[in-house]
Parts: C-alpha cells; structure tokens; sequence
C-alpha cells in the first residue's frame, strides 16, 4: 500500500509531536522542561536561548496548532484568558473592539475592568445580526471579535459575511473556535484573521489541563503576536504542552461521541414537561440551524436549556450525581454550569436578563458517558 501523501486532520492529530526525537525514536513527544540552554560559541546559538522565547516541547505544539486551523503561526499560552489578553494587548489606547454580546464573561470582564482602564473601548452586538454589526462600527473601531456558536445561548454568526465586512472596513477579524474545534469548523478558510481557543476545553478535552491559543492566518500578524507573548511571557510551560499534544491524538474520537451524544441529549431535552426552551443548533428550529450547517460540519457537544423555574435549575444541580455541577466545558465527563452565577457572573445583571442568561437557564457540556446512562441522571435529578 502506497504511503498516504495528504493524510487528513484526524490523521495529523493522531500522529501529532510523532517522530520528533530522530536520536531515539521516541513515539511520544520529549519534554524540555530546561528554563536555559548553553551556547556553542560566542554569537551561536542552537535557535533556543531561554524558554519563554522558545521551547521545542512548546514548538511542537505550536506547529500542530497552526496545522490543525490552517495558519501560519500557532501560540501556546497558560491559559485562555492569557491568549485573549495578549491579544487585546495587540491593540491601542482609543481604539474601539465589537464583540458578540453571547460571549464568555471572563472576556467581558477582563475588557471592562482592566483593558478599559488604558481607553480600550469596547461594544457588545448581537453578532448574528450582521446589521446591527456595522451600525456598531466607528472609526476608531479595529476588529471584530465573535464566539459562534454563542455562548451561553449557542446563536450562530455569519462567518463569511462578518469577515467580507471586516475586509470592507480593514478590521482585524477575531473568532473564538473554542466550542467547535478546527475538527468542525474553520474560520481561517472563511476569512477570519485569528483564531483563538481556551484549550483547556475540547483540545485539552479531559479536565486535567489549562491552556489557551492564538493562530494566526497570515505570518506578519503571528510575528506581532509572539512579540507580545515572549514581551510578557504567558507561555504554556513545557509539560503542559506535551500533555495537550497528547490530548489532540483523540480530539477525533472524543468530538465523535461528544457529538452524538448531544444530538440526542437535546431531542431528549425537548420533550420534557418541565423544560420551557432547549439551545442548540443541531435542532431544525433553532434559527441558526441552516446557516451552522453551511460553515461547520457538525453541531457540537453543548447544549443550553431553560427550565421552568429557579428552583427546578437548582433541584437539577443539587440532584445530579454521574453529571457534575462545575464550570467549564469540553472534556470527556459531562459537566452542568448556571451560568449567571458562574461563567457570566461579571456581565451586569440587567444585561444578563436582556439577553436571558437568567437563574432558569443552564448550559451543559456533554461527555463521553453512554448516553443512556446521562439521559437516565437528567431523568431523575428533573422528576417531581
């Protein structure tokens, strides 16, 4: 059988750091945890000199990271509020950000209690409505930034549409791929600009990890970002970055029944009495449905439902025992957050109400379990 010449992503993730020791022929990826490395001579160098520059663990990772999105340049960072604000750090006193209003409320906060002290401006659309994106757009406005699906309310933006308008404008285009994976959806090939991910979720994929990424499409705007990361350092140490190497090798597996198991979790969801509202784009009636299906190849693995009362989303939480009540998402165990006193808790109140992000509202990341066996614990932690 001939070598295969172009093998798939799946295939890529797979084989991910596979290789890379030539002397031994380790399989797995080596770590370099040196913080230093000796020169040959004077004005030599063997391309490392201090780890928060440059680490081959963390090279590694970074050039799967810009294969598995398309880019020309991936960065590995500690988390993936240090990859938002390193690139927020990209920006100017004065200039002015649009982002998604459905967006994780860690980037909210950052923006308005830190970033808004050195005149960074911001203002928050509902990005699924491509009018209300332009009629935001000033001239000190410089990017767009958009989590799609949403988050917690998992509404679709136009990826193609909003990057056509960032060229319009000449806005650096932002998108937050971390719900998707490049597995299912590619904002680089429909005109975005950067990439970002909190790898702690999917990619790390098992609740052991924190990690983020910036990829960037082009070179010169991914030689400006690692001037800002090796400047202030939120590098992602080197055993880490093995660990997320060694967790790409399943993303494939881990999405596939993710996937499935979430489709079903959402017609479940549905057809309970005491459920009023289920979030999820794999349904036919969701109103992002059609357009999710044209820039991703699958819907996901989270769900968000609202059930009839405060004290129903509390009984869920305090009943559940397989699904855990805890926040963040993506990893193998399924996972129930609130998200107004949890992930969005810095977003004002009267904003979280406006957009309906309420004490009824949860949002659940679904895992890996049998899904019969997270069906049967919903079950009994909603009956009366």
């Amino acid at each position: 059988m001939n070598k295969q010449q172009n093998p798939s992503l799946e295939t890529r993730l797979v084989q991910a750091g596979t290789g890379r020791d030539q002397q031994t022929g380790a399989i797995s990826l080596p770590i370099h945890p040196s913080a230093t490395y000796r020169h040959p001579g004077v004005g030599e160098s063997t391309g490392y000199d201090y780890t928060r520059s440059g680490n081959p663990t963390r090279e590694a990772l970074e050039e799967v990271l810009a294969d598995m999105e398309g880019g020309r340049r991936g960065l590995a960072f500690a988390s993936g509020m240090a990859a938002l604000s390193t690139l927020f750090l990209y920006f100017s006193s004065g200039d002015h950000l649009i982002l998604s209003e459905d967006l994780y409320g860690g980037t909210y906060r950052v923006l308005d209690q830190i970033f808004s002290r050195f005149n960074l401006t911001t203002s928050y659309v509902d990005t699924t409505n491509l009018n209300a994106i332009e009629e935001a757009i000033t001239p000190q406005t410089k990017s767009i930034l958009i989590e799609t699906p949403g988050n917690p309310l998992l509404g679709i933006a136009d990826i193609r549409a909003i990057a056509d308008l960032c060229q319009k404008h000449d806005l650096l285009f932002v998108v937050d791929n971390t719900f998707m994976t490049p597995l299912l959806q590619r904002p680089l090939d429909l005109g975005a600009d950067i990439v970002v991910h909190s790898a702690t979720k999917y990619l790390g994929g098992h609740n052991d990890l924190c990690a983020g990424v910036l990829i960037a499409r082009e070179e010169k705007i991914g030689e400006e970002l690692y001037f800002l990361q090796n400047s202030t350092g939120p590098v992602l140490p080197p055993q880490d970055c093995w660990l997320l190497v060694r967790s790409l090798k399943t993303l494939a597996l881990r999405l596939e029944r993710q996937c499935h198991n979430a489709s079903i979790v959402a017609e479940w969801l549905k057809e309970q009495p005491n459920i009023e509202t289920v979030y999820f784009p794999g349904l036919p009636e969701h109103p992002g449905h059609q357009l999710h299906q044209k820039q991703a190849t699958n819907f996901g693995a989270m769900v968000s439902f609202r059930v009839d009362s405060p004290a129903r989303a509390r009984q869920l939480l305090e009943r559940i025992k397989l699904i855990s009540f805890a926040e963040s998402l993506g990893g193998v165990e399924s996972l129930l957050t609130l998200p107004a006193v949890q992930t969005h808790a810095d977003i004002p109140t009267a904003d979280r109400l406006r957009l309906g992000i309420c004490d009824s509202l949860l949002r659940m990341s679904v895992g890996c379990e049998h899904v019969d066996d997270i069906l049967a614990d919903l079950n009994q932690a909603l009956a009366d």
